[in-house]
């Protein structure tokens, strides 16, 4: 499925960093995919931090804004 914007929401937002977290009828692997939320890169920020939940799971990821692109990727 396509990013969702109804399905994305600010659990907390403090100095500058947001906890997001997105629920979604797709998998894991589609919402992780690079560029899945390129679409709101404006109110993402790089050290971000979102809770993800799939159909098939649930996770938590990074997030990393670099030219205009969102990735999702391991917490460091």
């Amino acid at each position: 499925m396509a990013f969702q914007n109804k399905n994305l929401s600010v659990i907390a937002y403090a100095n500058g960093f947001t906890l997001w977290h997105y629920k979604e009828s797709a998998t894991l692997a589609t919402i992780t995919a690079s560029g899945y939320f390129s679409s709101v890169k404006t109110l993402m920020n790089t050290g971000d931090i979102i809770l993800i939940n799939g159909s098939n799971g649930a996770t938590i990821k990074a997030i990393t804004v670099s030219e205009g692109v969102v990735t999702v990727g391991a917490l460091s």
